[in-house]
């Protein structure tokens, strides 16, 4: 159902926006339907014990593949975020109460679709004292005593949030991403609730506190942004020592998110790849359908292996 005629709206905060128009996509950007075997039981489980997939809550494009593999991102601290970023299909609003039962379930999940690398997400939490910080290091640590799978995790920029970085970060994940999504030209539009430099600064600031953990960010393209600054935003990553790069289209969610500049090539992503190899990433994931947690378990394959060369 449409979200602009639900009584209860998906973004309540952007109904008062005019409609953008949402372009046809082109053929590279076009995905088959969700229908493996695989696909519904991966679904049935995360339903089984209740956990929020950002697959799922952001519309994914990949879900199908991913899930086929039994590959799920999950997404703690619940289902509604504090921020109401242009971009986003995740829902806004009053947030959920935390659950102080969503490690254990979640790692009963990891076991049973027998992941070897997990990815977690979350929402935004600005209603909480430190974002959500501890809750992410009780899920690290709840996997770490269940499994031995690898955790990479992909958190908001705890922005005011005194130590959260720090403690996060102290719980050991393999892989810390957080994504910087645009060039700072764009993020009073974009990402209005965030700031350029905040996000920059966590991503150094993981570095400082464990040198050991890789750090990952992601782009989002088609947004308005010019190559120009695409190649300055790789040179601040690779200044605060980010190791992987991911670089995806836009896909508008609905007609009352920010509207798609440009569909780019594939040709155009892959001068990204060139681009970025040139100033020093370890590894980067630049396609039309890349996301942060695409690929991931054959990604941190890579970065190991790029590690132990350099």
């Amino acid at each position: 159902m449409d979200a602009t005629i639900t009584s209860k709206p998906r973004h309540p905060e952007k109904q008062h926006r005019p409609d953008n128009p949402q372009p046809p996509k082109p053929d590279w950007i076009r995905v088959k339907a969700p229908n493996s075997p695989e696909f519904f039981s991966t679904q049935e489980l995360v339903k089984g014990l209740k956990l929020n997939t950002v697959c799922q809550e952001a519309a994914c494009p990949n879900i199908g593949e991913c899930w086929k593999k039994k590959h799920a991102t999950f997404m703690i601290l619940g289902s509604v975020c504090t921020r109401a970023c242009a971009f986003c299909n995740v829902a806004t609003g009053k947030p959920d109460q935390l659950d102080p039962h969503e490690p254990d379930r979640l790692a009963e999940a990891v076991g049973k679709l027998g992941l070897s690398h997990v990815v977690i997400t979350s929402v935004d939490r600005d209603d909480l004292p430190d974002g959500g910080a501890d809750h992410f290091a009780r899920v690290i640590r709840r996997l770490r005593e269940t499994s031995s799978c690898t955790i990479e995790i992909l958190t908001p920029d705890f922005m005011k949030k005194d130590g959260a970085v720090e403690h996060v970060a102290a719980a050991k994940p393999d892989v810390f991403n957080h994504n910087l999504e645009t060039v700072p030209r764009l993020y009073p539009t974009i990402r209005p609730g965030a700031r350029y430099f905040t996000s920059l600064s966590l991503l150094k600031r993981v570095k400082e506190v464990n040198p050991t953990i890789f750090t990952k960010s992601g782009l989002m393209v088609g947004l308005g942004e010019s190559k120009e600054e695409i190649a300055q935003v790789m040179d601040d990553l690779r200044a605060a020592d980010v190791d992987f790069l991911t670089i995806g289209q836009y896909l508008q969610p609905t007609p009352k998110h920010a509207a798609v500049d440009r569909f780019v090539t594939p040709e155009e992503f892959e001068s990204y790849v060139t681009l970025a190899r040139a100033k020093g990433f370890l590894l980067v994931s630049s396609s039309p359908l890349t996301r942060s947690s695409y690929h991931a378990d054959a990604d941190f394959a890579k970065l190991q292996a790029a590690r132990s060369q350099k």
